[in-house]
C-alpha cells in the first residue's frame, strides 16, 4: 500500500494562506491610500481656508463706508484742511481754543459718525479733529496698518504745523492702535494720548475671536501698542468699557500694565464696545483733559 502523504493538503493549506495574506495586504494598501488620500484633502482645504482669510483679513477687520464730502459736513463740522486736500472733519470750540484733540475713529463707519466728540470737547474748549482714515468716506487709498498710519502721523504733523498749544491724540477701537503706533512716532509733538476700548496687541484679539486659526501666521497687521509705547513718555488715559465683548476687558489692562508713567486708568462699569460714551458725563471728561494736559513733573 503506497504510503499515505499530507504533503498536497500542506500545499493546498500554505497557497489558501498566502492568498489570504496578500488579500488582505492588497485590502490594507487599499484603505491607506484612501486615508491619505482624505487627508490630503484636508489639508488642501485647510490651506485654501488660511489662504482666504490671509486674502480678506482686510475685510475683516475693516468697514469703511464711503460718503462725500458734502454728505459729512453738518453738524458745524468742515472740511479740513479743505474739501479739496479732505482728511478729517473741523470743529471749532466757542472763543479761544485751548488745545488740540485729534480723534482716529473705530474701524466701521466713517468721521462724519463721531460728532458726539466734538460735541463734549468744543463745550470744554478744545479744538476738535475727527481724522478720517485712507478708504474711508471721500478718501481714496489703500487699507492696511502701514497705510493708516503712515496717514495719522501726516495728520498729526499738519495739525500740528497749523495749530499752537497743547496737541491731544484720541483714539477708540481700532483707532487706539493707530493712534498709539502714530504717536510713537511724532511724540515730540504729541502732550497727552486717550486710547478707548483699546487692545495690547491685534495678535491677541484675532486670537480669543478666531481660537482654531493660527492668526500669528495669517495677520498682516499686527498694531502692536505695547511696542509701540513701551517709551512713550507722555500722559497715556486707558479707558475700558467693562462688559466689552469685542475687545474683552482684559486686552485693555494687559496695554496698560505694559506702559510706564504716567498713565492712569479708567473703567466703565456695565458698558460695552459701542455704548460707553452714553454713561461720561462733562465732568468726567473735564476730569481726563486735565490729567492729558498737566504739565510734566
Amino acid at each position: 500500500m503506497p504510503a499515505l502523504s499530507d504533503e498536497p493538503e500542506r500545499r493546498s493549506t500554505a497557497a489558501l494562506a498566502a492568498s489570504g495574506i496578500a488579500g488582505a495586504t492588497a485590502a490594507g494598501g487599499i484603505g491607506l491610500a484612501r486615508a491619505r488620500a482624505a487627508l490630503r484633502v484636508v489639508a488642501v482645504s485647510c490651506l485654501l481656508i488660511l489662504a482666504g482669510v490671509a486674502m480678506f483679513q482686510d475685510h475683516l477687520l475693516y468697514y469703511p463706508e464711503p460718503a462725500s464730502v458734502a454728505e459729512m459736513e453738518s453738524g458745524g463740522l468742515s472740511a479740513w484742511p479743505s474739501a479739496q486736500d479732505f482728511r478729517a472733519l473741523l470743529a471749532e470750540p466757542e472763543g479761544q481754543a485751548r488745545a488740540t484733540a485729534v480723534v482716529f475713529h473705530g474701524n466701521a463707519g466713517h468721521a462724519g459718525h463721531r460728532q458726539f466728540y466734538a460735541h463734549v470737547l468744543n463745550r470744554l474748549g478744545l479744538r476738535v479733529i475727527l481724522a478720517e482714515y485712507p478708504a474711508y468716506g471721500p478718501r481714496p487709498g489703500e487699507l492696511g496698518e502701514k497705510s493708516l498710519v503712515a496717514d495719522a502721523e501726516r495728520t498729526i504733523a499738519l495739525v500740528r504745523d497749523r495749530y499752537a498749544g497743547p496737541l491731544l491724540v484720541i483714539g477708540e477701537s481700532l483707532g487706539a492702535g493707530v493712534a498709539a503706533a502714530a504717536s510713537k512716532r511724532r511724540h515730540e509733538a504729541v502732550s497727552g494720548l486717550l486710547l478707548i476700548t483699546p487692545w495690547d496687541r491685534l495678535e491677541h484679539v484675532a486670537g480669543h475671536h478666531y481660537p482654531l486659526l493660527p492668526v500669528s501666521w495669517l495677520l498682516r497687521d499686527r498694531y502692536d501698542s505695547i511696542v509701540h509705547l513701551a517709551s512713550f513718555g507722555r500722559p497715556i488715559l486707558v479707558v475700558i468699557a467693562a462688559a466689552d465683548r469685542i475687545i474683552p476687558p482684559h486686552f485693555g489692562r494687559a496695554l496698560f500694565n505694559g506702559l510706564a508713567e504716567p498713565r492712569r486708568l479708567s473703567v466703565i462699569e456695565g458698558t460695552g464696545h459701542n455704548d460707553w460714551f452714553d454713561r461720561l458725563d462733562d465732568a468726567w471728561w473735564e476730569a481726563a483733559i486735565a490729567f492729558l494736559l498737566a504739565p510734566a513733573s
